[in-house]
């Protein structure tokens, strides 16, 4: 196993943050300075700042029905904060995020690697959303949406919208802006009431009541690790 991959392994950190380390002369392998590339067996040494590095642990992955209100940082300074909200024994971090004035399916995980590939935007990862307006929304508006609206001086990906009741529609993206929905209502005059992220990849938000969570199915997990 290449070195980075069984540092990350251990959950405390990315590949390209064990990269890092590792050029930086802060990882050695049975007492030896580390390299880029160097390969691990069973049996070394593997130290960090001195630190010996455990065994590779359990990978978790969890989903959560995040209330409106928390905000999803890994700083447990901040109050209401996703971390302690979910309370977990391991160290773990969320998957991209949810802002605070919306709610939804969110994934968290001790598993670095993974984060980047899921929050890529050219692998096309869907997010499924649905969204509540100030007022009786066009079909106009909401054909403009799929095709694409300006924010923030770029025009959005084209995405799948459809119409839920007056006022509501659902939203599939594949694109993760800052605030992008409820930037996207604002540029057409509207203004999102309630934002809830139902669906990220194969993964749904089911019947989790707000502040509950669960681990993925092997199921899910299969499909989310197969991208």
């Amino acid at each position: 196993m290449r070195l980075n991959k069984y540092i990350s392994e251990t959950g405390i950190c990315s590949r390209r943050e064990a990269d890092k380390w590792i050029e930086a002369g802060r990882v050695t392998c049975n007492g030896r300075l580390a390299a880029l590339g160097t390969r691990v067996q069973g049996g070394d040494e593997i130290r960090v700042d001195g630190v010996l590095v455990g065994a590779k642990k359990e990978q978790i992955y969890i989903a959560l029905n995040k209330p409106v209100g928390i905000t999803c940082t890994t700083e447990t300074h901040i109050a209401n904060n996703i971390i302690d909200l979910v309370g977990h024994a391991e160290r773990i971090f969320p998957i991209g995020r949810l802002d605070k004035d919306s709610e939804g399916l969110i994934l968290l995980t001790n598993n670095g690697d993974i984060v980047n590939e899921i929050l890529r935007s050219e692998n096309n990862h869907e997010k499924e959303y649905i969204v509540r307006v100030d007022r009786p929304i066009t079909d106009l508006s909401l054909k403009m949406m799929a095709s694409g609206v300006k924010i923030m001086g770029q025009l959005t990906k084209p995405c799948r919208v459809s119409r839920i009741d007056q006022e509501s529609f659902r939203m599939v993206l594949t694109q993760g802006l800052n605030r992008q929905i409820r930037r996207m209502c604002s540029a057409l005059g509207y203004k999102a009431q309630r934002l809830q992220r139902v669906r990220i990849m194969n993964i749904h938000l089911g019947t989790l009541g707000p502040g509950q969570w669960r681990r993925l199915t092997d199921r899910e997990l299969a499909g989310l690790l197969s991208r």
